[in-house]
């Protein structure tokens, strides 16, 4: 278990973090909505090339620093990891999140080498472009709900609770664990479906 200081130093080292990344991911959707619409050569590539720079070195590492503080916090602390079914489903959302993160930087990162040495303005960039304009928004979306489901920790615990609700759970006095194993098996369906769907339409097939 982390002790009062360490666990103060995680925490507040997780919500910059994770603050960070919702702002960065703004920034990022501010910047290619900028690189869609402007008309000034010169600011456009400007823009693609400032996406990779942002995306590598500040929401990258946000991320990965959300991801491992967060970690830290449940596995050191008295919440745990899998007692609460808000936290699991927290930690879905954060590592799919993730994985989608490293598949969007390489549509970002192909952008920004054509940019830097020829011109964007091919039919197909475009698609491409409004597919980081897309990418990001939904980005944005979902962090907030990951915000929202940290303040107000909507759903309670698990059968993995310790202690006397672990009793009352596993007596299944009203409970009905297959209702959670629905909600897990829907969240794993839908990350599947939108990595296979970013697979075969986004940036990948331009390598």
């Amino acid at each position: 278990m982390l002790s009062p200081l360490l666990r103060k130093v995680f925490l507040t080292t997780h919500i910059t973090l994770s603050v960070g990344w919702l702002g960065a991911v703004a920034a990022f959707l501010a910047i290619a909505l900028m690189g869609l619409v402007s008309q000034d050569t010169m600011q456009v590539r400007s823009a693609y090339i400032t996406m990779e720079w942002v995306g590598w070195f500040v929401i990258v590492p946000a991320c990965l620093g959300s991801l491992a503080t967060g970690l830290i916090q449940s596995l050191g602390t008295n919440w745990g990891l899998f007692r609460h079914k808000w936290i699991v489903v927290k930690l879905l959302m954060t590592v799919a999140c993730t994985i989608l993160l490293f598949l969007h930087m390489q549509p970002i990162s192909y952008l920004a080498d054509v940019a830097s040495n020829a011109d964007i303005s091919t039919i197909e960039l475009r698609k491409l472009r409004i597919q980081l304009i897309t990418d990001a928004g939904a980005a944005l979306l979902v962090l907030l709900v990951i915000t929202s489901i940290s303040v107000f920790k909507p759903w309670g615990r698990t059968r993995f609770s310790f202690g006397k609700q672990t009793i009352n759970i596993t007596k299944g006095k009203g409970n009905k664990p297959w209702r959670l194993y629905i909600i897990y098996g829907l969240i794993s369906l839908i990350i599947l479906l939108f990595i296979i769907f970013h697979l075969y339409t986004g940036g990948i097939k331009h390598f």
